[in-house]
């Protein structure tokens, strides 16, 4: 079996924030950013894998703090786990005021990705080699992700969200149930 190291997926990708790139309110659009870290998830699997990789599932992604127009917006990313045909890459967005030098990390997010083949099925992707605590501490924290979900899974798959209690569990929050 083939293995690669994470080094081998590290992608680094910057851009100026242009006033073509904001939203009403003058700030960069949240989702011109996703659209960039959905290209670098793919660059970084892609060249990782050796294959055309698409994306499966974004995983939670918070805007911690605002882009303004004409920050240098920098993204980074690696492959942080492998399974068989699926990687997890670590995303992280950070912007630069470039007069002043000040720099904000803006969001961090994971993003599934699957590589395919010629023929669209799922492809082989090499085993992963952790070179140091840190990426060790990455693909753990992938683990623990893929357990969270298969847990969050499997609980909405057996709640029952009709019965007495559940509805009943509702009156705390700020809404009027109306269900006929």
């Amino acid at each position: 079996m083939e293995f690669k190291t994470v080094k081998e997926s590290k992608i680094i990708l910057s851009e100026l924030m242009l006033p073509s790139h904001s939203n009403f309110s003058g700030k960069i659009h949240g989702g011109y950013i996703l659209s960039l870290m959905d290209q670098i998830a793919f660059a970084s699997a892609s060249k990782y894998s050796g294959f055309y990789c698409v994306t499966a599932s974004v995983d939670t992604v918070d805007f911690l703090n605002p882009i303004e127009i004409g920050e240098l917006v920098t993204l980074k990313a690696s492959v942080n786990y492998v399974g068989r045909s699926s990687m997890i890459v670590g995303i992280r967005v950070d912007s630069e005021n470039i007069q002043t030098g000040k720099i904000k990390h803006c969001n961090s997010s994971y993003f599934t990705m699957v590589a395919k083949d010629n023929e669209g099925n799922s492809a082989t992707v090499p085993g992963l080699i952790l070179s140091n605590y840190e990426e060790v501490r990455r693909f753990y924290n992938c683990i623990k992700h893929i357990s969270l979900k298969k847990h969050k899974n499997h609980h909405e798959e057996v709640f029952d969200y009709k019965s007495d209690e559940a509805l009943k569990g509702l009156e705390k929050y700020n809404i009027k149930l109306e269900i006929k």
